[in-house]
């Protein structure tokens, strides 16, 4: 009765002779290819110890997941798979993050090489081309097995990446300490590059990981530091070295969800981000009454809104930076405003009203505009005014 024919995808397993003497060659043929490593990688040299020695296990299991593969007969299957992933299970995933997958590669292709070299002591005779080609082919599946261990590692350290960023940016929202802040940031990489702002958008959904990476990538272009979480259906980044906030956000945007994308006040450091936070936020809620709102918009332009959904700390700043310095000026700068408001902005109207030529209601206006920085003749500044002379009515002074 006739011999079965190897299964589709199978070649001949080598004469066993050739078996044996791999098997006898393995630990010299994991020596030598260490050895070649540490003569051609001057990187692999300046590995410690340990490392070292993990990437010499990864060689002996190379070699004895070699002669399991080629008694198999080579077969391209779940089994194969399952014998090259073993090679890397010798060895601790911490060396996955120690050396790069460009490394990775580079090692296997100086055993590989050591391989090919051994091929006429090792084979059988006649049978050293078959050899060589087994060789070549277990090296692909190699490969492929350094592949998955690297992209299981990326993701693996993506989703734990994602999880401390959440951590970071609770903290941040939270106010807690600058210790804490510190602490979470340097677990990141994070470069605290100077001004550093908040911005607050509506998140694109899907995967957290996916969306993060995209604000990485655009992050990359604009060529700042950020740091990202997602918060519900917030997505917060906090960027490092934008010296226009509002400008790089816009380079952002493409990431975020549809809606308004606010971006709070620069500040000179991580440890002082909350402020720019909270104020991010206040204005990501308070947006909706202002629909022709530009974006990006910056938190402070939203300072009418914010203070009129509650935000505390906008009402405080009109009431000091707007009202405060409008009492603090006089010259009837106050009344003057009231006035205007009340005739709907008609010069003379308003200086019947208070009974004073038209141009000492123009010269009074202009000096709103250089004490608060907000002029009445625009109607944007005008609302913003009348808030504040509201706000400034209604809370006790200080």
């Amino acid at each position: 009765m006739s011999e079965s024919a190897p299964p589709r995808g199978a070649a001949k397993p080598p004469p066993a002779a050739t078996l044996r003497r791999i098997e006898r060659h393995a630990g010299v043929l994991a020596t030598s290819a260490v050895a070649r490593m540490d003569e051609t990688l001057p990187w692999f040299r300046a590995l410690p110890a340990d490392q070292r020695s993990q990437v010499m296990l990864v060689a002996q299991a190379g070699v004895r997941s070699l002669v399991e593969w080629l008694r198999s007969g080579g077969v391209v299957a779940a089994a194969t798979q399952e014998i090259s992933d073993e090679v890397f299970a010798a060895a601790p995933r911490a060396l996955a993050r120690s050396i790069t997958l460009t490394q990775t590669v580079q090692l296997i292709k100086v055993t590989i090489d050591v391989a090919e070299a051994e091929v006429a002591a090792l084979a059988a005779p006649g049978e050293e081309e078959p050899l060589l080609q087994a060789i070549l082919k277990f090296s692909r599946e190699i490969a492929f097995s350094a592949a998955r261990v690297y992209a299981r590692a990326a993701e693996s350290r993506g989703a734990w990446d994602a999880r401390l960023q959440a951590l970071l940016v609770d903290a941040l929202l939270r106010g807690d300490s600058s210790d804490v802040l510190a602490s979470r940031a340097a677990a990141l990489g994070w470069a605290d590059a100077p001004p550093v702002a908040v911005v607050v958008g509506r998140s694109p959904g899907g995967d957290i990981t996916a969306v993060l990476h995209a604000v990485y990538r655009a992050a990359r272009r604009a060529r700042i530091e950020v740091i990202g979480g997602v918060h519900g259906d917030r997505l917060v980044v906090v960027m490092g070295g934008a010296t226009d906030p509002v400008a790089i956000a816009g380079a952002l945007a493409e990431t975020f969800g549809e809606g308004p994308i606010v971006v709070g006040p620069a500040v000179p450091s991580l440890d002082q981000a909350t402020e720019s936070a909270r104020a991010a936020l206040a204005g990501f809620r308070a947006a909706p009454a202002w629909p022709g709102a530009p974006n990006p918009v910056a938190a402070d332009d939203l300072l009418p809104e914010r203070a009129l959904a509650g935000d505390m700390e906008a009402r405080r700043t009109l009431r000091h930076d707007a009202y405060g310095a409008l009492t603090r000026a006089g010259s009837g700068l106050i009344e003057t405003l009231d006035a205007f408001f009340a005739t709907g902005g008609v010069l003379e109207s308003a200086a019947r009203e208070l009974f004073v030529h038209p141009n000492t209601i123009r010269y009074r206006l202009k000096r709103v505009t250089e004490v608060t920085g907000l002029s009445p003749l625009d109607g944007r500044d005008a609302f913003a005014l009348r808030i504040a002379l509201a706000v400034g009515r209604l809370d006790p002074a200080t």
